[in-house]
């Protein structure tokens, strides 16, 4: 059945209202656990399903690639079924999957659930922003849509790699997929209980295999080729190479068989009439580098350079939780209450992003939790400023038929700019540690009079603890060569996170000529219009 969804009814709206906005936050936390298991457990899991690197990787892999198919099918399904009933469906699967995977250890199975977690949480973010755009007036959305950003970023980005690394040190990496499970029965009967947006039936339309093969081809190559291209050194790999050449032409093949579909593909290439879309869609990719790109520094540094714990590592983001929340809450008052316009809080956003970033970039191998904790929490404000301004700016002048759609492309550009933007930084302190330690290490000469006082000094230490004299001079040597190798590290981070701030710095002034531009252009096209 093929159906369009309209406000809630007026009867018990207050209740079933607060139930609904529950179900569908506790539904996107699901997600949000799933997402970034990965994150602090990779170590533990390598270790006992005994799985190398490669093959580890399709864990990441297989989820990615169908969470980003996952946002571009569920327009569809949500046209076919009542979009209530998707989300509860894809808790549901959620919630099934990640309870297999907490008692399986084979590779081939836990991958083939990380697919199915990985369209299952893509299906049901953008059911449960649509739904909740369609229950509620445009006007209350900056409240509602701050509420459901707690579930589906603030949780990601904060809470749930503090939970994880908390079970992981406390429990086992099993526990993470198990507390998946009671938060997708709660979700599901809050949403079972509460009424969602009255359907209306509309005309069917057929599923588009040709367009879903080849965006399904073209995500799943791209995935691949950011998650994995580091690794490989890129291009110089042949089947890098390959993939990103099949997923450019898949791309291209994808586009051109959306124009030829006229309307009944899946894009709707009505969405890019709308000035503010088309911003804010240009912007996901950026802010989307920016959450996820920030959020993998501060923890690689916490692991790598600092040998956090993953429950210190985790724990390290979780108090700029409060403040992202703080911020959503603060920016929804003043564009619900005070009617400030969306666009308003976004230099805001990015100037704190930026100034967060350039104080990390400070951090040195001495630094604790609390030298960084000034600057993750102001990081914390500005994706909170951030991130519900594009939200806004995005949807709120898109109706109930490109609304689905809409949502899907936008998640789509903010997953890939996440992507591009960890393979990026990633690839910058891995080209960066090699360069550094040949710098360092050229200015480290067996011969330097600070080298030698330096090894004097760490082997007679050494030899006093028991050492004899031999052993302690290669202990010595290891010991320098580390320090080498770990200032290295150092002096990379800090490029990383410098190279966050100067990626805002280069983008402001060009995404404020967009929205210029963009502005000049509907003026033009309403004045033609009014002629």
């Amino acid at each position: 059945m093929n159906t369009i969804a309209t406000a809630m009814p007026s009867t018990g709206r207050a209740t079933t209202g607060v139930l609904l906005i529950a179900g569908i936050v506790l539904a996107a936390l699901t997600e949000a656990i799933a997402s970034t298991v990965l994150s602090l457990g990779r170590s533990d899991i390598i270790g006992d399903i005994y799985a190398t690197p490669d093959e580890f990787a399709w864990l990441d892999i297989g989820y990615t690639a169908f969470k980003l198919i996952g946002f571009m099918t569920a327009p569809w399904l949500m046209s076919r079924f009542y979009p209530r009933h998707v989300i509860i469906g894809s808790t549901l699967v959620m919630g099934l999957a990640c309870a297999i995977a907490a008692i399986s250890a084979r590779l081939d199975l836990l991958v083939a659930l990380r697919i199915v977690q990985g369209f299952a949480g893509g299906t049901l973010l953008v059911g449960g922003q649509v739904v909740i755009f369609r229950a509620y007036q445009r006007a209350h959305q900056p409240i509602h849509q701050a509420l459901f950003a707690m579930g589906a970023v603030v949780a990601p980005a904060t809470i749930a790699p503090a939970l994880q690394g908390w079970l992981i040190d406390s429990q086992s990496w099993t526990w993470i997929f198990f507390s998946v499970v009671p938060i997708a029965l709660a979700a599901t009967g809050l949403l079972l209980i509460a009424d969602g947006p009255m359907p209306i039936k509309t005309r069917p339309s057929p599923f588009d295999w040709i367009g879903f093969s080849l965006i399904a081809a073209t995500l799943f190559c791209f995935t691949y080729v950011l998650s994995q291209g580091s690794r490989w050194d890129w291009f110089e790999e042949p089947h890098i190479l390959w993939l990103s050449v099949i997923g450019t032409a898949a791309l291209l093949a994808f586009l051109g068989q959306q124009v030829l579909a006229k309307g009944q593909g899946m894009l709707d290439f009505n969405l890019f009439k709308s000035s503010d879309f088309s911003f804010a869609f240009i912007v996901s990719f950026v802010a989307g580098a920016a959450l996820f790109g920030s959020a993998f520094l501060i923890l690689a540094f916490a692991l790598s350079v600092l040998a956090f714990t993953p429950t210190d590592a985790g724990q390290l983001l979780l108090p700029s939780g409060a403040f992202f929340i703080g911020a959503l809450l603060l920016a929804a008052f003043l564009m619900q209450v005070r009617r400030v316009p969306p666009f308003a809080t976004v230099p805001f956003g990015i100037l704190m992003i930026m100034v967060a970033m350039w104080m990390l970039s400070g951090s040195t191998s001495e630094s604790g939790a609390d030298d960084m904790m000034a600057a993750i929490l102001l990081r914390g404000l500005g994706l909170g400023f951030l991130f519900l301004s594009i939200t806004l700016i995005a949807f709120s002048n898109l109706n109930s038929r490109n609304l689905a759609c809409g949502i899907g492309l936008f998640n789509t550009g903010r997953q890939l700019g996440g992507l591009m933007g960890v393979a990026g930084l990633q690839t910058l302190i891995d080209h960066n540690v090699v360069t550094n330690v040949v710098v360092l290490g050229t200015n480290v000469t067996a011969g330097g009079t600070s080298v030698i006082e330096r090894l004097t000094t760490t082997t007679a230490m050494l030899t006093v603890k028991g050492m004899d004299a031999a052993t302690a001079s290669r202990a010595a040597t290891s010991l320098l060569g580390r320090l080498v190798s770990g200032q290295s590290s150092v002096i990379a981070f800090d490029t990383a996170f410098n190279a966050v701030a100067l990626l805002f710095v280069a983008a402001a002034p060009v995404l404020v000529g967009i929205k210029i531009g963009f502005s000049k252009y509907a003026k033009v096209r309403a004045a033609r219009a009014v002629a």
